[in-house]
Order: structure tokens, then sequence, then C-alpha cells
């Protein structure tokens, strides 16, 4: 193993997803929705109360749209690379940091298989790409954690982790709202006493702490208050806080769901950790205080997000680090058992079928979007990657190699998979659709957009550079909508009579699962050359 083995690893670990962050069109539902509010901030001067589409936007912190907006002034237009940085430079930050906390009490092979089991699991293999805040987040509650432990351990320099702890700390603020200051603030006191050393909290939480976090807030809320209003200021402190606590009017779900959701975050390896972190439980080992900090912030967090009353597995995501770390933790000090190697050949034989799986399915409706050479190409080397692991580990018995096969063949397989997206943009995002209609309305003279049935359309304009108009069935028949287009869902035609009969006399443009239609202020004859699928 070279000396630098945790940089080779992440130089794997980004261009692996290099192909994602360079072809990949942006999602309807979150992506394209901070790229509208961005874009609107801009337009209207806003950079403390945000609006999407009139509406006031207090969700969500300006640090992460402020991004954006840089973003938008750079290039011009907003640019994918560009914006996943902000999601894969936090990723590779918080496995150096967490490579680097463990350095003293794991071996190196021991922290190359933690890197590789944390870089490779599910979710925040996904949120390293992601253009959402969550990562960034996650990245300063990780160092703000870090800077405690430093100060706590007497490792660090005592006055400057006495300030990046709280500063830390206001940033996971300031980037995606109370969960940030929470699960630092809680870890630290919650641990402190369980290590029965409550009278040292005034010492890591005192005065230097919360003079920090109170003098950003006051800033941060007074600047809100002067551009946004009281009411603004109200929604930001309590509706979207309090409110979505105990009430939520957004993702609400039972108190159990992140018992449930964490094992699907961590696939392929949520056997493993998961399995290795409840038997130390069981058998009530004896933590180590590393272990036992790791553990607190798990359980801490744990804790207070399932007493929230909104939740979303991707919430959970500060916890990753330190629950694989943790296992990691845990596997150092005992040997290999059974069932450990078996939380291993699990996922590879599910892996195994992944290419069969995929070629017998390949004309499911549902599967008709992976169906691409590359796609397979991609099942099968996770096929390969399973089958090879498989053996791997009834030959050794060694879980690291295989873990390392694994890994490598899901990192190869994100590669190889990746080159498939410019195909798969047209069902993934509104990119390609929205550039043939801003084409056809160009080409055409038209003037308005229209979009019926259509999920999150109105961040289309971030594409079309003017917005669109939602309308119903009842409207597009009636003729109200004239002198324009309208994009709609193919599927959503099937059992509507009355929409197929307005479309059989429309000049019809299919992309994808979707049609673009011409509504010009005079019905034009049928064209041959594109006839309308519903005559």
């Amino acid at each position: 193993m070279t000396k630098n083995r945790d940089i080779i690893l992440l130089f794997a670990f980004i261009v692996a997803l290099l192909p994602v962050m360079l072809l990949r069109d942006f999602t309807p539902s979150n992506e394209l929705r901070y790229l509208s509010i961005a874009d609107e901030a801009l337009r209207e001067g806003h950079f403390f109360a945000f609006t999407n589409h009139g509406e006031a936007y207090a969700d969500k912190p300006p640090l992460y749209l402020w991004l954006v907006m840089f973003g938008k002034q750079l290039f011009g237009r907003h640019i994918m690379l560009f914006l996943s940085m902000f999601s894969l430079i936090p990723a590779l930050v918080i496995l150096r940091t967490m490579d680097r906390w463990t350095r003293e009490y794991l071996g190196e092979r021991d922290r190359m298989t933690a890197m590789l089991l944390l870089m490779t699991s599910g979710l925040f293999l996904g949120l390293a790409v992601f253009v959402r805040m969550d990562m960034l987040m996650c990245m300063f509650i990780t160092l703000a954690l870090r800077s405690f432990w430093r100060m706590y351990t007497g490792t660090g320099q005592g006055t400057r982790d006495r300030i990046l702890f709280p500063l830390y700390t206001w940033l996971a603020l300031f980037t995606k709202g109370p969960v940030g200051l929470l699960v630092p603030i809680l870890s630290v006191v919650v641990f402190l006493i369980i290590r029965r050393e409550s009278g040292a909290i005034g010492h890591y939480c005192g005065w230097r702490t919360w003079g920090i976090l109170a003098a950003g807030c006051a800033v941060w809320f007074t600047l809100v208050w002067f551009e946004g209003g009281p009411a603004y200021l109200n929604n930001l402190l309590f509706h979207q806080t309090f409110d979505r606590a105990v009430d939520a009017f957004h993702h609400k779900e039972p108190f159990w769901y992140y018992l449930v959701s964490v094992w699907y975050s961590l696939a392929p390896w949520s056997l493993l950790v998961l399995g290795v972190i409840v038997a130390a439980l069981v058998r009530r080992d004896r933590f180590s205080s590393l272990e036992l900090f790791f553990l607190t912030v798990i359980g801490t967090t744990l804790c207070m997000l399932s007493a929230f009353s909104s939740k979303l597995a991707v919430y959970l995501a500060p916890t990753f680090p330190f629950i694989v770390y943790l296992a990691a933790l845990l596997m150092h000090r005992r040997p290999v058992s059974c069932w450990m190697r078996l939380s291993v050949v699990i996922p590879a034989v599910v892996w195994i079928g992944a290419a069969p799986i995929l070629f017998l399915f390949r004309h499911y409706p549902d599967l008709a979007m992976v169906n691409s050479g590359w796609c397979m190409a991609a099942a099968g080397i996770l096929s390969v990657t399973g089958i090879v692991a498989v053996v791997s580990m009834r030959r050794s018995r060694d879980i690291r190699r295989s873990v390392g096969t694994m890994a490598a063949g899901t990192l190869i397989a994100v590669f190889v998979g990746g080159m498939a997206l410019p195909e798969l943009n047209v069902r993934l995002g509104y990119g390609v659709l929205c550039r043939e209609a801003a084409q056809l309305v160009h080409s055409k003279g038209l003037s308005t957009c229209y979009v019926w049935e259509m999920r999150r359309a109105e961040s289309m304009d971030v594409y079309l550079g003017q917005p669109v108009v939602e309308v119903s069935a009842e409207e597009l028949c009636s003729g109200m909508c004239r002198n324009g287009i309208v994009m709609l869902p193919e599927r959503k035609l099937q059992d509507n009579d009355r929409m197929q009969r307005f479309l059989a006399d429309k000049c019809c443009y299919s992309v994808g699962e979707y049609l673009i239609v011409e509504l010009p202020d005079q019905n034009p004859q049928r064209r041959h050359d594109r006839p309308s699928p519903y005559v």
C-alpha cells in the first residue's frame, strides 16, 4: 500500500463521479427549484429574503443560494459541474477529516476499508453529486465535532479550536438551518453528561461559543428583517422551525421512520456497519472515549430527528460518517465473525444478479430508461464484482479484500453508468424538453409556454427564460390557450379521451416521455410530416 493511499482513493472517487457531474441534467424536484430561486433573487436584488415565484421562501438559509447565485454571475448560466463541486468537495473533506481523526486508532488497511465503506454507501455517494446543501452542512458539522474533540483531548490548539467549534457550528446553521446548530451542541452536551463531566459544559459551550453564535445570528436576522420585513423573519424563525418540528406541513413521518430508512441509506453496507454496532451494544462492550463520542453523536442525532415531525432519509446524513467509522473502530478490536462475512456476501450475491435481472426485464416499462449499452455494462461490472467478492471471501476469508473489491466495482460502475446520462436526461429532467420548446417558440414566433399535469413545472423558467403557465384540461380544450405551446406528459393522455380529441388536429412533437403541442392563434391544417398521434 502506498504512503498516499488516501489521496489515491479520493482521486478515484472524483474520477468515478466525473461523468455524472459533466453529463447530468438538473432534477425538477429540488435542484431546479434552487436555481429558479437564485435567478429570481438576482433579478429582484434579494440576498437574505428569498422568494419562489413571488411567494416567500424562508425554508433554507442563504449560504447555499449565494453559491448558486455566484455561479450564475460568474458563468452567465448554471453549470452542473460547478454546482456539484459544493457537494463533492465537502464529501472529500469529510472523508479526509474522518481518516485523519482515526489515524491513531486504526491501521492503514482498516482506515482504507472505512473510507471505502463511507464513500460507496448509497446516500453518501448520491449526496456527493446532488445539487443540495446537505453535504455542505454535514461537512461543517463534522469539522465542528472534530474541533471539540481536539479541545477535549488537548491534541489541538486551544484558542483556535475554541473559535472554530462555534464558527463551524454557525456555518452549519447558516447552510441548512437548526439541525446544523443542534447536532454539534447537543452531541457535545450529552457526551459530557454521559462522561459525568457536566461541569465542563460551560468550558466547551461557554460565553465564547454562544457569543459567536449569537453575533452571527444577530447580523443575519437583522438583515433579513430589513430586506424581508417582520413577516418573513417570523416565517424563518418559527414557521420553518417549530411548526415543522411539531406538526410538519411537509414530509410528515412516524417516529420510527429513521430506524427503517437508515438500512437502505447505508446500502450495500448497512448489514455490516449497523450489525457491528448493534452487536457491540447487545454484548455491552466497553467503548473507548472516541467510540463513545461517535456513538453519542449517532444516538443524539437519531433521537432528535425522530422527535421532529418532518422527516426525510437525507436528514440523517450527518450521522453516516460516525456510523461507518464507529463500526470500523469496533471491527478493529474484535475478530471477524461468520455473520460479518455473510453481511458482505449477501449484497455481493445481490450484485451478481444485477446484469441478468436488467437483461431479462430490459423491456419492462419501468426499466426502459436504463435499457442502454452503458447501463448494461455497468450492471455487468457489478455482477462480475459480486462474483469476485464472493470467491475472494471463500478463499481468503478476508473481509477487507471483499469490501475493497465491491467498492472498486461500485466506483467503476458509477463511472460507466454515468456515460448513459445524455440519453437518459430526457427522462430525468426538463432540460432537453425545454430546449426543444424554446427553439419551437422562437422559430414559430409564439409567445407563451403552457404546461399541463407536469410536476414542479414552475421552475422551467430556468431554461426557458420566461415563466410557464400551468393550465387545466378544460382551459386547453376550450381554446383559451393560444399563440404558444403546451408541454405535457404523454402517459397522462392514455385515459383522457377529451385531451386526445383536442390533440387530434394539432401539431405534436415527441420529446422522450413528453409532448410539445403547438397552439397558434388559428388552428393549422394537420401537418403530414409531424402528424398528431391522436387522430
